[in-house]
C-alpha cells in the first residue's frame, strides 16, 4: 500500500470544515489578552494558558525587545555549543532559587522538556509510572525511552500501589504525574504519590506546566501547595503559560541536571530559546516573584467563575484551579457548541479524542489573572444561553 494513502484516508478535518463546525486554526489578530480580535470579530478569551496575564504587560514586551536589540534574534546552535547565553544561566540559576531546588535547565518547549528529561533519565530495565490524564508530551517521552511504561487509573492510588508491587525491587522506577492535569483541572495526589514512592523506594517527577504560577506558595506550584518541596525529585514546567514565553524546564538536584544536560539528545541536539523568549521568561519570573498577589487574584477570578457557573446551573469538575472544564460528552455536540459559543462572541478550546474518551468530550475553559468579574459575567451569560439553546442545561 501508497505510505500516503492514510492520509488520502484522512477526511475528518474535511468533514467537519464542510459541515461548518471545524473548531481548530483561528487566527488572532490582535496581542493575547482577555479580550482578543479573531478572524475579524471580538471574542472573549476563556481558551488561554496565560494565566496570570503578562503576556500584554509592557514590563514583559519591552525585556523581549531589549534582548533582541543586545543578542539578536536568535542563538543559532545548542545550549552544548554556542548557544548558551548569559541570560540562560540567568534564567537558570533565579528559577532554582524560586522553586528550592540546587540547580535548573532549560529546554525549548515544554513539550520538549519531557522528551529530554524522561528519555534520559530512564534507561534500559528502569520503568515509567504514569497517570492515565498524563499530558502527550510524557506519553511520547515514555516512548523515546528504552524503559517500559506501566500506567495508573487516574489519581488512583490503589492502582498505583498494585503496579508498584509488582516491578522488581532493585528495579528504577520513576513515578511522573500532571500536577494539575491540563483537561480537567484537578490535581494530583501528591501526598500518597510521595508515601508510595518512599515505600517502594521510586523517584518522583511533577509535571507543573499547569501548576507554576497557579497553585503554591507565591505560584511555585503543586509541590509547595502540598508542602512537599523537599520530597519530589525532579519538577518540570513550562514558559509558555505563566511567565508568557516560550520554553521549559527541570529543576533537581545538581548531579541530576548534570547527567541530563550530558544524556538528553532533545537537548543536546536543539537550538536554545531565544533572547527574547529568555529574557521574557527572566522578567515575568521576577515579576511574579514580586506581585505573589498575583496568585491570588488569579485564584479569586477562578473561584468567580466556579460560582458563576453553578448560578447559572452548570455544572463543572470542582478544583481550586483556573481551569474548568464543562462537558458536553458527545463528539459532534461538542464541535456545534463550541461553533455557536465563538459565533456567539466566546472563545473556549473543544476537547475530543484521543485527548478525552470518547464519551467525556468537554469544552475547556480557562482564566487569567487579569479578567475582570464584569467580562467574565458577559461570557457566562453567553455560555448559559448557547448551553440552554443546545439542551446541555
Amino acid at each position: 500500500m501508497d505510505l500516503f494513502q492514510k492520509c488520502k484516508n484522512f477526511t475528518m478535518a474535511e468533514d467537519a470544515k464542510a459541515a461548518g463546525i471545524y473548531p481548530y486554526f483561528h487566527a488572532l489578530e490582535s496581542r493575547q489578552d482577555i479580550e482578543v480580535i479573531m478572524e475579524g470579530k471580538r471574542r472573549i478569551m476563556l481558551g488561554s494558558n496565560n494565566y496570570l496575564g503578562l503576556t500584554t504587560n509592557p514590563m514583559m514586551t519591552q525585556a523581549g525587545i531589549k534582548a533582541i536589540e543586545e543578542y539578536g534574534t536568535g542563538c543559532s546552535g545548542s545550549r552544548f555549543l554556542n548557544g548558551t547565553l548569559s541570560l540562560h544561566l540567568e534564567l537558570e540559576k533565579e528559577l532554582a532559587d524560586f522553586l528550592g531546588k540546587e540547580a535548573t535547565i532549560t529546554f525549548s518547549t515544554g513539550f520538549q522538556s519531557n522528551l529530554g528529561i524522561i528519555s534520559a533519565i530512564v534507561g534500559r530495565g528502569d520503568y515509567v509510572i504514569c497517570d492515565r490524564e498524563n499530558h502527550a508530551s510524557i506519553y511520547d517521552a515514555c516512548r523515546l525511552s528504552y524503559g517500559k511504561m506501566e500506567r495508573y487509573k487516574h489519581n488512583d492510588m490503589t492502582d498505583l500501589e498494585n503496579i508498584l508491587k509488582k516491578i522488581p525491587k532493585d528495579a528504577g522506577k520513576l513515578i511522573v504525574v500532571d500536577g494539575v492535569f491540563s483537561m480537567g483541572g484537578d490535581i494530583a495526589n501528591l501526598p500518597e504519590i510521595v508515601k508510595l514512592a518512599k515505600k517502594y523506594n521510586a523517584r518522583t517527577m511533577v509535571d507543573d506546566a499547569h501548576g507554576l504560577g497557579v497553585l503554591g506558595k507565591g505560584g511555585r506550584g503543586t509541590a509547595s501547595h502540598f508542602g512537599l518541596e523537599d520530597e519530589v525529585d525532579i519538577y518540570m514546567g513550562t514558559f509558555s503559560k505563566s511567565l508568557a514565553s516560550l520554553g521549559g524546564y527541570m529543576a533537581a538536584e545538581r548531579y541530576v541536571i548534570e547527567y541530563v544536560k550530558h544524556n538528553s539528545r532533545p537537548f543536546i541536539f536543539s537550538a536554545s530559546i531565544t533572547p527574547s523568549s529568555c529574557a521574557v521568561a527572566l522578567e515575568s519570573l521576577r515579576y511574579l516573584r514580586s506581585h505573589p498577589e498575583i496568585v491570588d487574584r488569579l485564584s479569586e477570578i477562578s473561584q468567580y467563575a466556579r460560582e458563576g457557573y453553578a448560578k447559572r446551573g452548570i455544572k463543572v469538575r470542582e478544583s481550586s484551579t483556573p481551569i474548568i472544564p464543562i462537558y458536553t460528552y458527545d463528539y459532534t455536540n461538542t464541535l456545534v457548541t463550541a461553533k455557536l459559543l465563538f459565533d456567539n462572541g466566546v472563545y473556549v478550546n473543544p476537547v475530543l479524542p484521543p485527548a478525552t474518551p470518547a464519551n467525556e468530550c468537554l469544552l475547556r475553559t480557562s482564566y487569567m489573572a487579569s479578567h475582570t468579574e464584569q467580562i467574565l459575567d458577559e461570557a457566562m451569560d453567553i455560555i448559559a444561553e448557547t448551553l440552554k439553546q443546545r439542551e446541555i442545561i
